[in-house]
């Protein structure tokens, strides 16, 4: 409950903000759209609609490391980075649009993913920002976790969600094994950077 107001209408405004540069980009390609290649691990992995609450839970699991945080300076660091997480994200789709191959299922039959390829288009797919924003929020957890007397149980139970989350990107087939590489890639280069900062004293 630490300043609550303030992570509340900071989190609302910060999301309001990525979404209207998403879905500007998402329906405004500026450049020919590339489709993604499929690999045999996308093969692998079939059409599971069982995973698409898997899939919505990143808005609550992203949200956890602010939500732990004790000071507004943890919060707006935190935000500041995943700000610039997402702006690179946003940078990339601008100039090199792209977007996922389109699968041969009939949306029409699963309600919830009907609307999820309603909203949601198969655009904006690599790097997937849904699997580098989990990254990012799992290694910042795995550091508070410890600070909060948690049992070792909870550092895997993140570890699990985070890859759950990857996972149900596939499975819903929102994204490519490529998209979830190179999100995987671009959160974790984030997070390492903002591990450096909370590292430095204050005043440095």
């Amino acid at each position: 409950m630490t300043h609550f107001w303030f992570k509340c209408f900071g989190t609302l405004g910060f999301m309001a903000s990525f979404f209207a540069g998403y879905f500007y980009l998402l329906n405004h390609p500026a450049y020919p759209v590339r489709v993604m290649p499929v690999t045999l691990l996308d093969r692998l992995i079939g059409f599971e609609p069982l995973a698409l609450p898997v899939y919505f839970s990143v808005w609550v699991y992203i949200c956890l490391p602010q939500t732990l945080m004790l000071t507004r300076r943890e919060v707006i660091s935190s935000g500041a980075w995943m700000g610039a997480l997402c702006l690179t994200g946003l940078s990339i789709f601008r100039f090199w649009p792209n977007a996922v191959p389109p699968a041969d299922i009939r949306w029409d039959l699963y309600p919830g993913m009907g609307f999820l390829k309603g909203v949601d288009a198969a655009g904006n797919a690599c790097p997937s920002l849904h699997v580098a924003a989990s990254v990012y929020a799992a290694f910042r957890l795995n550091w508070q976790l410890p600070a909060l007397g948690l049992p070792r149980g909870a550092r895997w139970a993140n570890a699990i969600w985070c890859v759950a989350i990857a996972y149900s990107t596939m499975a819903t087939k929102q994204h490519v094994a490529v998209d979830v590489a190179a999100g995987a890639a671009l959160g974790a280069v984030f997070a390492l950077l903002s591990r450096l900062e909370m590292r430095r004293p204050l005043g440095a």
